[in-house]
């Protein structure tokens, strides 16, 4: 389970900023501070609907628009919320748009909020959510908090779309089967058959495979960043020492 949203304020020191233009609100959504590669919050859909891309697109993308919607509301109120109050709040209006969403998914995407399950409720309690309602919607004007909503989902659902991706791929040999159930039945033709096999590889499809996806992720993450700090990094002139001699 997520922790409380008390404490997701004091995750990362990127949250506290304020007033940040929205090219940086964009890199920290999408790489300084993405949700799960750096903060590594929302933990139990990544781990657990990743096994095919189509279910941690249909999954991300609900994440993404409870995230720029409570955003939204936390910033267009946030001068008439005590403070006492405020994190009860936050969750009964991110439940509320939960709840809207599974009503439309129900309807209209039967298939794939059968796949999802519980853990579309479960957004309710992604500290991302509310991490970012507090730390960031509570203190911002309504355009830079939907946005900052928006790249923060964004960043989120391309890290599920990558793993779901890459899990698919090793256990199943396909990538987007079941794609017609997340965009209607046009969709059957995206399906990619990269490799044929008799079995499927089961540790890539179970929750061990998206602990070992995730590790990796991150591992390249961090050598990426530690490559292009040394590419910055200043380069110190090396002074020769001259003697001097008088005859």
């Amino acid at each position: 389970m997520e922790s409380s949203p008390k404490g997701c304020h004091d995750l990362s020191p990127q949250q506290k900023v304020s007033g940040n233009g929205l090219a940086e609100i964009t890199k920290q959504g999408l790489w300084k501070n993405n949700p799960i590669l750096v903060q590594i919050l929302g933990l139990c859909p990544t781990l657990a609907v990743t096994n095919t891309a189509a279910n941690a697109i249909g999954m991300g993308i609900a994440t993404m628009l409870v995230l720029t919607l409570s955003n939204l509301g936390v910033s267009l109120f946030r001068r008439w919320i005590p403070n006492e109050i405020r994190i009860p709040v936050y969750v009964l209006l991110i439940a509320a748009l939960v709840t809207c969403l599974q009503l439309v998914m129900n309807a209209y995407f039967y298939e794939l909020y059968k796949s999802l399950g519980i853990f579309i409720a479960l957004i309710v309690t992604n500290c991302i959510v509310a991490g970012r309602a507090e730390a960031f919607a509570s203190k911002n004007s309504p355009l830079k908090s939907v946005f900052d909503g928006f790249m923060m989902g964004m960043g989120f659902a391309i890290t599920l779309f990558m793993m779901g991706a890459i899990r698919e791929i090793l256990g199943e040999g396909t990538l987007f089967a079941g794609a017609d159930v997340l965009f209607g039945p046009w969709a059957a033709a995206l399906r990619v058959d990269v490799y044929h096999s008799d079995t499927t590889f089961l540790l890539a499809i179970l929750p061990p495979g998206a602990f070992l996806v995730l590790g990796f992720l991150i591992a390249a993450k961090n050598a990426i960043n530690t490559r292009f700090a040394r590419k910055k990094a200043p380069v110190r002139a090396q002074v020769e020492r001259v003697r001097v001699t008088t005859f």
